[in-house]
């Protein structure tokens, strides 16, 4: 065993180095449920405790944002006994975990269309959203009746009233613009993308701003996902040399070109 093997994983994380956002889809609760003889939803309400223990983790790290893609449009399209019974504990779960995010400063925040939700989890998410405000530490994002293609298909539609009503021009329309109509426009882009369960695909998550995101899938189902699986995540993330299109001589700077 070499000697940085017996270092404990969070130990060897370069604090300098972390990713300002963390993007996670937890993925893997249903599985993981019916793998012990049970319904979906028993998958659903133990997947709580690895929401928990991930948000202690990114929090203690420092790390800014965690997305938390915790329901997407197409999870419409589930059994409805499964869906009331997601927006059920979706209720109860912000509820009771509402002043713990107070206790850790921590500012509780959603993206999608979050209208189309029962007005309980409305209600309730909006309460908790208001109660931390003026929260400080992590901003915790929910991504929750969320799809990348709804986001950019609102994006599209919102720039085209804009030139209806001649606020912006044809030639106005570039990236920056484009963001400034996403869902997303007040968070920095997501660096790190986790996906649980063993599945190596983004789910129409978060399409345009993970563009160059670094992508970690591993096969832990979300209710046995703890900070370990996280700090691994996040040590895996910083053995990456990220260069956004440039070469490896551009990035330490030495102005060469392997094109």
């Amino acid at each position: 065993m070499t000697e940085n093997n017996t270092i404990p994983v969070k130990e060897r994380i370069n604090r300098e180095k972390l990713p300002k956002h963390v993007a996670i889809i937890m993925d893997g609760s249903g599985r993981w449920a019916q793998q012990r003889g049970n319904q979906r939803i028993f998958g659903h309400q133990h997947a709580i405790a690895a929401v928990r223990d991930t948000v202690e983790a990114v929090a203690e790290l420092g790390i800014e944002y965690l997305t938390l893609f915790a329901f997407s449009t197409e999870n419409w399209k589930r059994p409805k006994s499964e869906v009331d019974a997601l927006m059920s504990l979706l209720v109860s779960t912000i509820h009771n975990e509402t002043d713990t995010l107070l206790e850790n400063n921590i500012k509780l925040l959603a993206i999608g269309n979050v209208k189309s939700l029962p007005d309980k989890v409305q209600q309730q998410l909006n309460i908790a959203m208001e109660k931390s405000r003026q929260n400080t530490g992590l901003k915790l994002i929910l991504a929750l009746s969320y799809s990348s293609r709804w986001e950019i298909i609102q994006a599209v539609k919102n720039i085209a009233k804009e030139l209806e009503r001649g606020t912006i021009r044809y030639e106005d329309i570039n990236d920056k613009l484009f963001e400034q109509h996403l869902t997303t426009s007040a968070y920095p882009e997501p660096e790190l993308v986790i996906r649980t369960s063993g599945e190596f695909r983004v789910s129409n998550f978060l399409l345009w701003q993970i563009a160059y995101a670094e992508l970690y899938f591993t096969k832990t189902l979300w209710p046995d996902f703890r900070k370990e699986h996280l700090y691994e995540a996040l040590l895996n993330f910083q053995d990456r040399e990220r260069r956004f299109g440039k070469t490896a001589d551009q990035i330490l700077g030495n102005g060469k070109s392997n094109s």
